[in-house]
C-alpha cells in the first residue's frame, strides 16, 4: 500500500507538532502597551520592577512600558489609541474628558493618593510662602502637571495671578533656571523638583517647597488609566495587569532601594542615591498616607473625589460637571485584603 503525503498535510502536521510542543502557543500572552508620566526616574520603579521579576509575565501579559514628557501625555496616547493604559494625572483626566466627551479613559488605580504638585523656590530670592510670589518670576513648563493647578492655587491662596510673571520653559531647564536664578520660583513634582535643585549644588536650607497639597488643594495625584475599549474587550487582562502591578508596588514600597535598580538598568545617567531619595519622597509624601492606611493601596474616598472636583471647576467651566463614579472604576482593583498596607 503507497501513503502519499501532500505538502500541504506536512505544513499542517508540523504546526500541530510545534503547537504541542510549545507552551507558548496555547496560551498565548495578551499585549498590553503602558504609557509612564515622564522619563524614567526613581517613582517609574513602581512599574518597572514588575517586568524584571516576571510578575506580569506570570499574569499571561506581554507588556511594554514606554516613558513619556509629562503627565499629560498618557491620555493622550490613550485617547489615540496607540496605548492601552497608562500612568498619569488624573485632574488633568477629568478636564480632558470634560473637553472629549467621547473618549470615556477611567482611572482604575490610584497611586499618587497625595499629589506631588508643589512650588519650589529659593529662600533667597525672597520667598518662603505663597504671598511671597507676588512680584517674582516663576517658571513653568505649560504641560506641567502642576503648573495646571496654578490658577487654583492662587485663587485658594489669595495671590494675584497678574503680579507673578509666568514663564514658559522647556523641563530640562527648569530647574537649572532656578538654580542660576534666572527665575524665583518653578511649579514641579516635588520629589523631581527637589531632589534636581539638591543635586545641582543648591543649599538646602536655601531651597522653599511649597506643597499644593498643604495650601488648600484636596485634590488626588497621579492613577493608573485604561482605554474604555481595552477594558471592554480585555476586562481580565486589566485585572491581571492590577494584580501584576500591585505585588510590584508593594515590594517597591517595602524595598526602594532594590527596587530602584529597575530604574537604574534603564536610565545609564541616573544615580542611585538621587533616584532612590526621590523614590522614597514619593513613599513617603504621596502614596502612604493615612488614608491610604485606612482603605488600601489603590482605592479613592468617593467624597474627596466630588470635592476635588467641585475645587476645580472653581477655576475650570465645566460643560457638564463630571461625578467621582464616572470618573474612577474600581470594579476592577484586587480585593481590600491584597491591598492593605503591609
Amino acid at each position: 500500500m503507497k501513503i502519499i503525503f501532500s505538502r500541504a498535510w506536512a505544513v499542517r502536521a508540523f504546526l500541530l507538532l510545534m503547537a504541542a510542543v510549545s507552551p507558548g502557543a496555547a496560551h498565548a500572552q495578551t499585549a498590553v502597551r503602558f504609557s509612564l508620566d515622564f522619563r524614567i526616574e526613581g517613582p517609574q520603579a513602581l512599574f518597572l520592577l514588575g517586568l524584571d521579576r516576571g510578575f506580569y509575565k506570570a499574569e499571561g501579559l506581554d507588556v511594554t512600558i514606554d516613558p513619556a514628557t509629562s503627565s499629560l501625555e498618557p491620555i493622550t496616547r490613550i485617547a489615540a489609541g496607540s496605548h492601552d493604559m497608562g500612568f498619569g494625572d488624573i485632574n488633568s483626566l477629568i478636564k480632558f474628558r470634560d473637553q472629549n466627551p467621547g473618549t470615556p479613559i477611567k482611572a482604575i488605580f490610584m497611586v499618587y493618593n497625595r499629589p506631588p504638585f508643589a512650588v519650589v523656590a529659593r529662600k533667597s530670592r525672597g520667598i518662603t510662602s505663597p504671598a511671597d510670589l507676588e512680584g517674582k518670576k516663576l517658571g513653568a513648563p505649560a504641560t506641567d502637571g502642576a503648573f495646571a493647578q496654578w490658577k487654583l492655587f492662587t485663587k485658594l491662596n489669595n495671590i494675584d495671578p497678574a503680579k507673578v510673571t509666568v514663564e514658559n520653559v522647556g523641563f530640562p531647564v527648569r530647574e537649572p533656571m532656578l538654580a542660576a536664578g534666572q527665575v524665583d520660583a518653578i511649579t514641579g513634582f516635588a520629589f523631581s523638583s527637589f531632589v534636581n535643585l539638591k543635586d545641582r549644588g543648591v543649599p538646602l536650607d536655601d531651597i522653599v517647597v511649597l506643597n499644593m497639597a498643604d495650601y488648600g488643594l484636596d485634590l488626588y495625584g497621579n492613577t493608573i488609566m485604561v482605554s474604555p475599549k481595552f477594558a471592554a474587550e480585555k476586562p481580565a487582562a486589566v485585572q491581571a495587569f492590577l494584580r501584576a502591578f500591585l505585588r510590584s508596588f508593594k515590594e517597591t514600597v517595602n524595598d526602594p532601594a532594590t527596587a530602584v535598580e529597575s530604574v537604574l538598568k534603564r536610565n545609564k545617567l541616573a544615580k542611585k542615591d538621587v533616584e532612590l531619595e526621590r523614590l522614597q519622597m514619593a513613599i513617603r509624601d504621596n502614596i502612604v498616607t493615612e488614608e491610604v492606611k485606612k482603605n488600601g493601596y489603590g482605592a479613592i474616598d468617593p467624597m474627596r473625589l466630588d470635592h476635588a472636583i467641585d475645587q476645580i471647576a472653581t477655576t475650570s467651566q465645566f460643560k457638564v460637571r463630571p461625578k467621582a463614579s464616572e470618573m474612577f472604576d474600581a470594579s476592577f482593583l484586587p480585593p481590600l485584603s491584597e491591598r492593605r498596607v503591609d
